[in-house]
C-alpha cells in the first residue's frame, strides 16, 4: 500500500506538461481490449458450456473435441463478423452525421453557433468568456463540426478499423475457448494421458475467467479481484447450467 505522500507524489508526477500530452496522444488512438475481453469472454464461456454439456452427458471425449472445436471455429467468426459490421457501423453513423453537421453549418451558421453557445453555457460559461469561446470554436469549420459530433451526439472522434476490432475479437476467442478443450486434446495427442480431464478443464478455465474479469477491471470501477470473482462466478454459473442439461437429457 502506497502511503498518502507517496501517491501524492505518484499523482504530481502523472501530472506534468509532458505527461499530460502524452495520455491526450493515446485518447485519440481507439483501444482494441476492449473487443480483446469481449472475444475472450464468450469464447471461454461457450466453448466450456459444451465441454461442461458433453460431460454431464457422460458422452465420449472425441465428442467433446469435435464439438468443442466446431463450436470454437463457427462461434468465434460469427463473432468477428459481428463485431467488424458492428463497428463498420458505427463508423458509417459517424461519418453520416459528421456531413450533416458539415452541411448544417454552411447552411445555418447562426443557428448552429447558437447551439455551441448554450452547450458551454450549460457547462458554465458565462458573458464575455462564453463569446470567446463560441467565437473561437466557430472560427475553424472542422473544429466546430467535430464539437458538434461530441457535445451534441456524443460520438467518439477516435479513428476505429473494423478489421482490428474483428481480429483482437477471434484472436482472443480463439485463445481462450481452446482452453476449456485443451486437456481433451492433450489425451488425444498424447500417451498416457491426464486422468479426469474434465477437472483439469474446469480449473484451467476457471483461472481464465478470473484473468479475464481481472483485465476488464480497467474499463469498470471495480476492483481487479471483485471484477475476477465476478467473470468467473457467472462464467461457472453458464457452465452449471450447461452441465445440467447435459445429465437431464444424457438417457436421450
Amino acid at each position: 500500500m502506497l502511503s498518502l505522500f507517496q501517491r501524492q507524489q505518484h499523482q504530481e508526477k502523472s501530472h506534468t506538461p509532458e505527461q499530460v500530452r502524452f495520455r491526450l496522444s493515446q485518447m485519440e488512438n481507439h483501444s482494441y481490449l476492449k473487443d480483446f475481453i469481449y472475444g475472450a469472454v464468450d469464447g471461454a464461456v461457450t466453448t466450456f458450456a459444451v465441454v461442461s454439456g458433453v460431460a454431464g452427458a457422460n458422452l465420449a471425449p472425441q465428442v467433446v473435441i469435435i464439438l468443442g472445436m466446431a463450436n470454437l471455429l463457427a462461434d468465434g467468426f460469427s463473432m468477428a463478423v459481428s463485431n467488424y459490421l458492428g463497428t463498420r457501423t458505427e463508423k458509417q453513423q459517424l461519418e453520416k452525421t459528421l456531413l450533416e453537421e458539415q452541411q448544417e453549418i454552411e447552411n445555418d451558421p447562426a443557428g448552429e453557433q447558437e447551439e455551441i453557445r448554450q452547450i458551454y453555457a450549460k457547462k458554465g460559461f458565462t458573458g464575455d468568456l462564453l463569446e470567446q469561446v463560441v467565437r473561437t470554436i466557430t472560427s475553424d469549420k472542422r473544429i466546430w463540426a467535430h464539437t458538434m459530433l461530441q457535445e451534441e451526439h456524443g460520438l467518439s472522434l477516435s479513428p476505429v478499423s473494423e478489421w482490428k476490432a474483428a481480429l483482437a475479437t477471434f484472436t482472443a476467442f480463439l485463445l481462450v475457448g481452446i482452453i476449456p478443450i485443451a486437456p481433451y486434446l492433450w489425451n488425444y495427442r498424447s500417451l498416457p494421458g491426464i486422468d479426469n480431464p474434465f477437472w483439469w478443464s474446469s480449473t484451467c478455465t476457471g483461472i481464465a475467467f478470473f484473468s479475464i474479469g481481472a483485465l476488464k477491471s480497467r474499463f469498470i470501477s471495480k476492483p481487479w479481484y471483485t471484477s475476477g470473482m465476478e467473470t468467473m462466478l457467472l462464467g461457472s454459473a453458464a457452465a452449471c447450467v450447461s452441465y445440467l442439461v447435459g445429465v437431464l437429457l444424457k438417457g436421450i
